[in-house]
């Protein structure tokens, strides 16, 4: 059974990205950030939020993230963008008892590594009932606000961390996000939630496990140990 692979069991540590993969995307709350950044973008640059939806989207194709697109093309302040586009009801998610007991017995450290802020994420962890099983978080003000899946951001968190890839696992729900991890040599597990930009790249061989149910998963590792 992969599960009980010795990969699996000489993990040392077990990085995870935060929306959409450590609360199932049903919840829309990635929905509720969308409205922002198109709002964001209307008022920046004056038009509908038709035509500020498609800037919003071209962006994250050509750069990562819309606030890469953002500073790039129109010199924003991130952290003006960051604080406007999380201003969201996180009271849409409910605790996940089931991840938190899972997180709770998995041995190692766990890691957030995300292209969202500290903020955020605190907010969402929080909500769930899971922060207290986290060693840090390496957000997108710590990669200097480059995005995932850029590979110099893998390597800035393997230093300031110590992490050895071999000895590491990564949760994402974006695939295209795990090829540089994989190229390091971590293994991979694709969150996947249906939504098409999640499925970009899913095919290659950098996809080591895949699942739709986080805690199920992670409960079953716990198992195996």
């Amino acid at each position: 059974m992969y599960l009980m692979s010795e990969q699996l069991r000489s993990t040392e540590t077990w990085l995870f990205d935060l929306d959409n993969t450590l609360y199932c995307a049903s919840t829309n709350l990635f929905g509720q950030i969308d409205v922002r950044m198109k709002s964001f973008i209307a008022n920046l640059l004056d038009i509908k939020p038709n035509e500020a939806l498609k800037i919003q989207k071209q962006y994250f194709r050509e750069y990562g993230t819309t606030l890469r697109g953002l500073m790039n093309r129109h010199d924003i302040d991130p952290k003006t963008f960051l604080d406007y586009v999380h201003d969201i009801d996180v009271q849409v998610l409910q605790p996940n008892p089931i991840l938190d007991k899972a997180l709770k017995e998995l041995p190692g450290r766990k890691i957030i590594f995300t292209n969202a802020d500290v903020g955020h994420s605190l907010r969402v962890m929080e909500r769930l009932g899971i922060s207290q099983h986290f060693e840090a978080i390496f957000d997108i003000v710590a990669s200097d606000y480059i995005p995932k899946p850029q590979p110099e951001v893998y390597q800035a968190l393997i230093n300031q961390f110590s992490i050895r890839p071999k000895h590491t696992v990564m949760f994402e729900d974006m695939a295209r996000n795990l090829k540089p991890a994989a190229d390091l040599g971590m293994t991979t597990v694709w969150v996947h939630t249906g939504t098409l930009w999640g499925q970009e790249s899913s095919e290659g061989e950098h996809i080591h496990y895949a699942t739709n149910n986080l805690p199920a998963w992670l409960s079953n590792i716990v198992t195996s140990y």
